[in-house]
């Protein structure tokens, strides 16, 4: 079910005015749900428990990507040039940083990956590439990426390393979504559309654009494409056709901002980030293939309105 009211609202009565107060509060995820939640406008990254209680939280500043291990361990970042896994308890068992790596360059991280060989796949925007460190911080590979806008803050958004062994890039700057592989070849690409609308700057609602967040690769070899300001999400063939999409005001009651994560569920489902949407409406989004929304989070009381690190976690035992 859609969860209700998301704010309790009180009239409260001044002389002859009336003033409409809105008290925000956190909903909990959901039974059997936990929420992994990073958010650079409160600074924090956190784990929310089904209830609604803080798991576990570590302090963060800038944020685009963190994951959950299998160990238990947190693999986040730090800024945007240093990758951290820390444990539970914010000791750190492991630090990649990017400024070090490229001394005087420009240089930020937005995307990470611990891949199943135990080294960590990272995209450097700026020096435009992506790198495999393993634990004693020796690099294995580097790929190059062709960029058409350098952009040090916008080369790359999310950026995943694919089973065939190619990688699959957000270019936020240049509105496409390319694969590449091992070689840095590019094997494919997407340009996303303006959706037939004009281009407008900015990240919230007001803005239109094409800075794509993310890409993942189906099971059925379609991309599922979080698409940024475009405020949709598409899942797009081999040859480029969209066929299933989701715009900006297609789920009843939500408006769609900067969509961030997107995750295709085993049952069909899809997980849709969304962020700089403002308090009215939902972080997580859980809508089915004819657009009915089944599932939303929001918590405007641990996190603000610049939440780009949103996924569900397995229930512990």
């Amino acid at each position: 079910m859609i969860p209700s009211n998301l704010f309790r609202r009180r009239l409260v009565v001044f002389g002859t005015t009336l003033l409409l107060l809105a008290s925000l509060q956190a909903e909990p995820p959901a039974p059997g749900r936990r929420i992994l939640a990073g958010d650079d406008s409160t600074r924090r990254l956190a784990i929310i428990a089904p209830d609604g209680s803080v798991e576990w939280e570590i302090p963060v500043t800038a944020i685009h990507d963190a994951e959950v291990l299998p160990n238990g361990n947190i693999l986040l970042q730090k800024g945007w040039t240093r990758v951290q896994e820390v444990k539970r308890d914010h000791s750190v068992v492991w630090e990649y940083d990017a400024a070090k790596a490229n001394p005087g360059k420009p240089v930020e991280v937005h995307a990470f990956q611990r891949l199943a060989d135990g080294s960590t796949m990272i995209a450097e925007s700026g020096p435009a590439r992506i790198i495999e460190v393993a634990g004693d911080g020796t690099i294995r590979r580097e790929v190059k990426l062709q960029v058409d806008h350098p952009n040090t803050h916008a080369d790359t958004r999310l950026v995943r390393k694919l089973k065939n062994g190619n990688y699959l890039v957000a270019h936020e700057a240049d509105g496409r979504v390319r694969e590449y592989n091992s070689k840095g070849k590019i094997v494919w690409q997407f340009d996303l559309p303006l959706l037939g609308k004009e281009r407008k700057g900015g990240h919230g609602p007001e803005a239109m654009g094409t800075s794509v967040f993310s890409a993942v690769r189906l099971k059925n070899g379609n991309t599922l494409i979080g698409g940024g300001n475009s405020h949709s999400v598409m899942e797009v063939t081999k040859a480029g056709k969209v066929v299933w999409k989701v715009e900006q005001k297609d789920l009843q009651g939500i408006t769609l901002a900067w969509v961030t994560r997107v995750e295709r569920l085993p049952n069909g489902n899809t997980l849709i980030g969304n962020c700089h949407a403002g308090p009215d409406n939902p972080q997580l989004i859980e809508v089915t293939p004819d657009l009915k929304v089944v599932w939303s989070w929001k918590d405007f009381t641990h996190f603000g309105n610049s939440t780009p690190v949103v996924a569900v976690l397995p229930v512990r035992n």
